[in-house]
């Protein structure tokens, strides 16, 4: 929760009672849910709470850093709180979207083409698209 309170603090976000529900939610999936999963998991506590604000807030979280969203995820976007360095595996069939570690992704050579533009490299994530074994 610390990072969570330091980033909406450093970005003017009020720690509101959604927001801080939303935070907590996302942080204890580990199946890096979408907007509309955890809307279903908070409806009951926040009969209010909306799918748009809920996504909107997940948008904002990935915007100020405190989340990323999952690359080739599909539609809807899903979101990742494991904000260290790892990569992922996402399964075609079942959507299953798998952690993994890599020294070799993690320390792979940027293209020249990359290098020539000047581009400033600020992460490195790959994301593998196959069938899982289910």
């Amino acid at each position: 929760m610390d990072i969570f309170l330091k980033k909406c603090e450093e970005n003017n976000l009020k720690v509101t009672p959604q927001r801080t529900a939303i935070y907590r939610e996302l942080i204890k999936s580990k199946d890096h849910p979408s907007a509309e999963v955890i809307h279903k998991r908070l409806i009951k506590r926040f009969p209010n709470i909306s799918l748009d604000t809920v996504n909107r807030t997940l948008l904002t979280f990935a915007k100020i850093g405190i989340t990323y969203i999952v690359e080739n995820s599909g539609n809807p976007k899903r979101f990742d709180p494991n904000i260290s360095n790892h990569h992922h595996f996402v399964c075609l069939n079942c959507k299953t979207i798998i952690d993994f570690h890599s020294d070799f992704y993690d320390n792979m050579e940027i293209p020249n083409e990359i290098k020539e533009q000047a581009m400033i490299i600020t992460r490195k994530v790959v994301v593998l698209e196959g069938y899982c074994k289910n």
